[in-house]
């Protein structure tokens, strides 16, 4: 399946980026763009939809990397929906204690935290 990326951001600043597909190296950039076009517009939180992402490669899990570095330590970063082997990448590094997993987004939950 093609990847597929794109950003909404709310009136309230959260910056909502949708993955779909398989996040690999091929593709890694389009989402770190899609990740500094969220920073400059200066987020307070970054939701990361990931109920159709079918995989992420060590590729795919730099460029989360990436996002926490180039978001700030401020800006929460919650990744909603991972399908279980996404989770499996991210958990196998540990980096699941610098995010917060949601099984489903709810607007209210991250835009009253």
């Amino acid at each position: 399946m093609a990847f597929d990326v794109s950003l909404e951001m709310t009136d309230s600043g959260i910056a909502k980026i949708t993955l779909s597909g398989e996040l690999d190296a091929s593709v890694a950039s389009m989402f770190k763009n899609k990740v500094e076009e969220a920073a400059s517009l200066q987020a307070k939180r970054l939701v990361l939809l990931m109920q159709d992402l079918e995989y992420m490669s060590s590729a795919g899990l730099r460029a989360l990397v990436f996002a926490k570095q180039k978001m700030g330590a401020d800006v929460d970063i919650y990744v909603v929906g991972a399908q279980e082997s996404v989770m499996e990448t991210i958990q196998m590094t540990g980096f699941h204690h610098s995010i917060v997993a949601l099984d489903s987004y709810d607007s209210d939950q991250i835009e009253n935290i």
